[in-house]
C-alpha cells in the first residue's frame, strides 16, 4: 500500500497497480452506453444528452418505459463488485482468526486473503500471532484500506462508470442556459451516488462537493464560482464570458420516507422541513454573496432538490420565472414514475414536461424546466433500479458506511453507502462534520470491536509549483489533528489512519503516504 521506497520490511510484496478490485468474476460487464454523449432527442429535448445512459427510449429490461434497464444492469454489476469486495472482509478474518493457532498459519492466512480479498495481508502482524492474539483490528483496517486503494485504481484506470466525458451533458447543459453545474449533497454516505446513480450524470461535467446537512462554505463557493467565470472569460471554458448561460448551484437535501424521524438528515435532527428550509437559505444567501459582491449581472440560478434515501426518488423545488423557490408543493418523482409506468415513452416524456411547468405557477424558464425534466427522467430509472434489484427500498435504509473520507477529493467514490465525507482543509473547520462521522462508525463498528478506517485526502494541482509538498502537509497536519481529537480510539486501536495524495490534474489514482497499521506516520512539516 505505501510506494516501494517506504514499504516496511516483512510487510508483503507490493501491489500491482494493475490488479483487479476482486478476484475476475466471469459474469462482469463493463457499463453499457457510450462514452460522451448523444444528441438530444424527445419532447424535452433533453433525452440521451448523458454519456452514462440512454434514456431515449431505453425501456429494454427495466419495468417503466423510460427506465434504462441495460445501464441498470451495468451499474447493479460495479456496485455489487465494489461492495462485495468490502463486505468479504469480515468473513475472510473471521476464518483466518480460527486458524492462528495451527501450524503453517502464516501460509494458509495468507492463501486465504489472496483466494478471498485478492491480496495478502502484512507479513509481520501474521508473524506475531504465536506471541499473543492475532490483531484483528489492524488486519481489518489494512483490508479496508487495500480494498480502497485498489477501488481507486480500477476507477482511475478503467473509468467503469463511463463518466469521465461529460462533452454531451456540457452541451445539453448549455443548450438548457446554463454553463456549470455545482451540486452540495449531504456528507451522508447515502448520498454519495447522488451524481452518478440518482441522477444518473457523468460525474466527470458536474462539481460535487459534500457537507454534513449539505450547509456549504459560502465563502469557498464564491471562490469557485470567480474561478468559474475566470476560466470562462481567459480561456473560454467551458464557453465563453459572453455567452447567455448561467452558473447553477444545486443543493440536495434527504429524508426517509420509512422512518423520518430516525433516518432522516442527522444534522437538521431528522426533520425533513429543517432541512430542506436550511438549504433553501443556504442557497440564498450564496446567490446574494455573488451579487453584492460582483457587478451587475453577476448572478447564479438555484435549485433545490430533496432526496428519499429509501429509495432514491428525488423532489424537486421548482424556482420559478423571476427564480424564487417555494418549498411548498414540490415535484414529485415517485409520483411522476407511478403515473408514468404505463404509457409509451413518448407520452411518458409529455406528463413530465407538463409536470414540471404545473409545479411552477408563477411560471418557469424554459431551460430550467428543460432540465428538471431530464433529471426527473434520469431519476426514473434509478427508481426502477431500487425496485428491480432492492424491492422498492434498501434493505440498509441508514447507515451502513465502510469508511470515513477526510480531506479534498474522492471523486471515485460514486456508489451509495461506501463512504462518509468530511470535506476539509484543516480538522478545526471540519470538526462539526468529522464529529458526526465518527458518532456514525462507534455504533457500526466500535460497537463490535472493530476499528474507524478514516483516509485522509488531499487533491492537488500537479502544475502549480509547490502544490505537492502543500497537500503532504495538509495530510499530515490534519492525521495528527485527528489523533489528538480522538486519543482515546487511537491508543486502544480503534481508529487507524492511511494518507494519500493525488494529482487531480491527471488521470493517475491516489497515492498512499502513510499508514497507522504499519506504524508510519505522516512526516512533520
Amino acid at each position: 500500500m505505501l510506494p516501494a521506497s517506504r514499504q516496511p520490511r516483512g510487510s508483503g510484496p507490493r501491489r500491482e497497480a494493475t490488479a483487479p478490485l476482486a478476484p475476475p468474476r466471469a459474469d462482469r460487464v463493463r457499463p453499457a452506453g457510450p462514452r460522451g454523449g448523444a444528441t438530444p432527442t424527445g419532447g424535452s429535448g433533453m433525452a440521451g444528452t448523458v454519456s452514462a445512459g440512454r434514456l431515449a427510449g431505453a425501456a429494454a429490461g427495466g419495468s417503466h418505459p423510460l427506465a434504462d434497464g441495460a445501464r441498470n444492469r451495468a451499474l447493479r454489476d460495479y456496485e455489487s463488485r465494489v461492495k462485495e469486495a468490502f463486505d468479504c472482509i469480515v468473513p475472510t478474518l473471521r476464518r483466518i482468526s480460527a486458524l492462528q493457532h495451527e501450524d503453517d498459519f502464516e501460509g494458509r492466512a495468507q492463501a486465504i486473503a489472496r483466494e478471498r480479498l485478492g491480496f495478502e495481508l502484512p507479513a509481520m502482524i501474521l508473524a506475531d500471532a504465536w506471541v499473543d492474539q492475532l490483531d484483528m483490528r489492524r488486519l481489518y483496517a489494512w483490508c479496508v484500506f487495500e480494498t480502497y486503494r485498489r477501488y481507486t485504481e480500477d476507477f482511475f484506470h478503467t473509468d467503469p462508470l463511463d463518466g469521465r466525458d461529460g462533452a454531451g451533458f456540457q452541451a445539453a447543459l448549455q443548450e438548457c442556459g446554463f454553463h456549470a453545474m455545482d451540486v452540495t449533497p449531504c456528507a451522508d454516505g447515502r448520498l454519495a451516488h447522488v451524481v452518478s446513480y440518482v441522477l444518473r450524470l457523468p460525474f466527470g461535467a458536474v462539481r460535487r462537493k459534500s457537507y454534513a446537512g449539505a450547509m456549504f462554505d459560502i465563502e469557498e463557493n464564491v471562490g469557485k464560482w470567480v474561478e468559474t467565470e475566470l476560466t470562462r472569460f481567459r480561456e473560454g471554458r467551458p464557453n465563453t464570458a459572453d455567452a447567455p448561460t448561467r452558473y447553477l448551484k444545486v443543493v440536495v437535501y434527504h429524508y426517509s420516507t420509512s422512518d423520518p424521524f430516525h433516518e432522516g438528515c442527522a444534522a437538521h435532527g431528522s426533520d425533513t422541513a429543517a432541512a430542506a428550509r436550511a438549504g433553501l437559505e443556504r442557497l440564498e444567501n450564496f446567490q446574494r454573496a455573488i451579487e453584492n459582491g460582483f457587478c451587475c449581472g453577476a448572478s447564479v440560478d438555484l435549485l433545490l432538490v430533496g432526496m428519499d434515501t429509501d429509495s432514491d426518488a428525488i423532489r424537486v423545488h421548482l424556482p420559478d420565472a423571476s427564480g424564487h423557490i417555494s418549498l411548498e408543493r414540490p415535484l414529485e418523482g415517485a409520483e411522476i414514475y407511478r403515473a408514468t409506468l404505463g404509457l409509451a415513452p413518448e407520452k411518458a416524456r409529455e406528463h413530465i414536461f407538463e409536470a414540471v411547468h404545473d409545479h411552477a405557477p408563477g411560471g418557469v424558464d424554459e431551460g430550467m424546466a428543460r432540465l428538471v425534466g431530464l433529471l426527473i427522467e434520469h431519476n426514473i430509472s434509478q427508481m426502477d433500479y431500487v425496485r428491480q434489484y432492492h424491492g422498492g427500498a434498501y434493505a440498509d435504509i441508514g447507515h451502513r458506511e465502510r469508511f470515513i473520507g477526510v480531506g479534498i477529493g474522492f471523486e471515485e467514490v460514486q456508489l451509495r453507502n461506501l463512504t462518509y465525507f468530511a470535506y476539509l482543509d484543516t480538522l478545526e473547520e471540519g470538526a462539526p462534520d468529522m464529529d458526526v462521522g465518527v458518532k456514525i462508525f462507534k455504533g457500526l463498528n466500535v460497537a463490535h470491536g472493530l476499528p474507524i478506517p478514516v483516509v485522509v485526502r488531499f487533491d492537488y494541482h500537479g502544475a502549480v509549483p509547490g502544490a505537492l509538498r502543500r497537500a503532504k502537509a495538509r495530510c499530515a497536519r490534519v492525521s495528527a489533528a485527528i489523533r489528538e481529537r480522538y486519543p482515546a480510539l487511537v491508543d486502544t486501536g480503534l481508529l487507524h489512519l492511511l494518507t494519500m495524495v493525488r494529482d487531480c490534474d491527471g488521470r493517475e489514482p491516489p497515492e498512499p503516504q502513510s499508514c497507522t497499521v504499519l506504524g508510519t506516520a505522516p512526516e512533520s512539516h
